[in-house]
């Protein structure tokens, strides 16, 4: 193993010292079923700690707190800007702990710790922006035009329970995306996080009580996706789901969520087509390019795993995207300082980001770089080699179907209209890149792709100001921005007589 490790906080091994208990009405509690799950260290495959397997009755018990916190107590009489003060003191915690936090997200999920810290400024920057918009949601007086002395105007108001369930690509910032808009607009939050990464998120509890906010307004209950996910999705007093993960779970959520018509907000998978033009400033678009699908150990939907390189350079990019991959992204445990990528999430994961790439081989294409595990020095965690795949075309599987791992497939094109209908024959439309140096060329493909966020000349930008979510089967709705303000809050008109 690499010798540059750095040793895990005090913090974070106190904190992992017990097993974790769930959160339920400002109370620490057991499961119902009294089980008990392991978390591991996907870099190592050791155990980090157990926690408690959440079940139908559990998460019957925490919709139950969501509601009375949402109708009775302090919460609904809190004015605006002490919800805002809430949100404010609870990104001030998580700045001040953010190393334990980065710390615990390495050991659970596997990022470095330098990605797994920049999620952490991403969570507090996302909780500062929406405690700014507590104060701000406002309704309109419209000028309408019905016979008589009448005045019309609108409010918005919080929908109430809101269902939070989460991925394990990036565990604490959806835990985050799935408090911030939704306590700004006042509503109440039950959290389900992803049963393999749920610390961050337990962690994240006990910062929300520190900084004051009322019993039940937040209630976390770990547990697998098709057990206390299910009976999220389905809960009757359950007002709104807003989930991250998979295409195929998504569709499930949006079966279970007719109960009660709730409304749900969904960011699921993705194919990116990332699109690489011969006037292309050529280092910059070679990093983006690695950058975009290599991040995260290419678990990210977003990752920009579809890369279409103008005819006239495809060659020569390629091969020198094989030798930027070997000797940039250095693999390795999340600690080690000089790891690039971390170990993908399970031993399942692996196997299936493999076993894509054998597809991928079997059907033509070519491997420049790496397409298989890593050595014996890595022998008991996830680790698969950034790889790099050519002679790709886009009705090939590993071309269509999310791989979810460190995987791009590269494709040749020869004009602007070509390219534009070849990324758009995907199912798929969250994440897409361009690179050029012609800014009407740009703006031309930015506007043809179906597409819900589009990077220029760069990749993998995120702002909690900006929208994002995905067009087709990526997704319903947007999180962040206005957009998330409007996505957890109601419009309610009210016509007033004033004869």
């Amino acid at each position: 193993m690499p010798t540059t490790l750095v040793p895990v906080s005090k913090n974070a091994t106190k904190f992992i010292s017990t097993p974790k208990k769930m959160l339920i009405n400002g109370e620490w509690v057991e499961a119902d079923s009294g089980e008990r799950k392991e978390t591991r260290n996907p870099a190592t495959g050791e155990v980090i700690t157990t926690f408690r397997e959440g079940g139908v009755e559990d998460i019957d018990r925490a919709v139950a707190a969501a509601r009375k916190a949402f109708e009775e107590g302090p919460w609904p009489k809190m004015k605006p800007n002490e919800r805002a003060k809430l949100l404010l003191d609870l990104a001030d915690l998580m700045e001040e702990n953010g190393e334990e936090l980065s710390h615990l997200e390495t050991l659970d999920n596997g990022g470095p710790i330098g990605v797994t810290a920049a999620f952490v400024d991403l969570s507090v920057n996302n909780l500062r922006y929406f405690a700014g918009w507590a104060t701000k949601v406002t309704g309109e007086t419209i000028p309408v035009s019905n016979p008589g002395n009448v005045f019309n105007y609108t409010r918005r108001e919080p929908l109430g329970v809101i269902g939070g369930i989460t991925a394990w690509n990036g565990p604490l910032y959806m835990a985050i995306l799935k408090l911030s808009a939704p306590l700004a607009t006042g509503n109440t939050v039950v959290l389900n996080p992803a049963s393999n990464t749920p610390l961050t998120t337990l962690r994240l509890g006990e910062l929300i009580q520190e900084a004051g906010f009322p019993d039940g307004v937040v209630n976390i209950v770990t547990g697998s996706g098709s057990k206390a996910g299910a009976r999220l999705s389905e809960h009757p007093d359950v007002d709104k789901i807003s989930f991250t993960g998979s295409t195929a779970v998504g569709k499930q959520i949006i079966q279970a969520s007719a109960g009660n018509v709730k409304k749900t907000s969904l960011e699921l998978g993705g194919k990116s087509a990332h699109i690489i033009f011969a006037d292309a400033n050529y280092e910059q678009a070679l990093e983006n390019a690695a950058n975009a699908v290599f991040f995260n150990s290419g678990q990210a939907c977003i990752a920009g795993s579809r890369l279409f390189v103008e005819n006239k350079i495809y060659d020569q990019f390629m091969s020198d995207l094989a030798d930027y991959a070997e000797k940039n992204f250095t693999i390795g445990n999340g600690f080690d300082q000089s790891a690039m990528m971390g170990p993908l999430i399970s031993a399942k994961q692996k196997d299936q980001v493999l076993a894509y790439i054998d597809i991928g081989q079997k059907e033509g294409g070519e491997v420049l770089f790496g397409g298989d595990a890593t050595g014996s020095e890595f022998a008991n965690g996830h680790f698969v080699k950034p790889t790099v795949l050519a002679n790709i075309t886009n009705e090939m599987t590993i071309a269509r179907e999310e791989i979810f791992g460190p995987v791009v497939s590269g494709m040749p094109f020869t004009d602007i209209d070509e390219v534009i209908k070849l990324a758009n024959q995907s199912i798929y439309g969250l994440g897409g890149g361009i690179s050029t140096t012609n800014l009407s060329k740009a703006h031309r493909v930015a506007h043809g792709l179906r597409t819900g966020n589009i990077w220029i000349n760069t990749y993998n930008l995120l702002d909690p100001a900006t929208p994002y979510g995905g067009y087709k089967q990526s997704g319903l709705g947007r999180e962040n921005g206005k957009a998330a303000i409007d996505m957890f809050t109601e419009e309610k008109s009210i016509w007033v007589n004033l004869d």
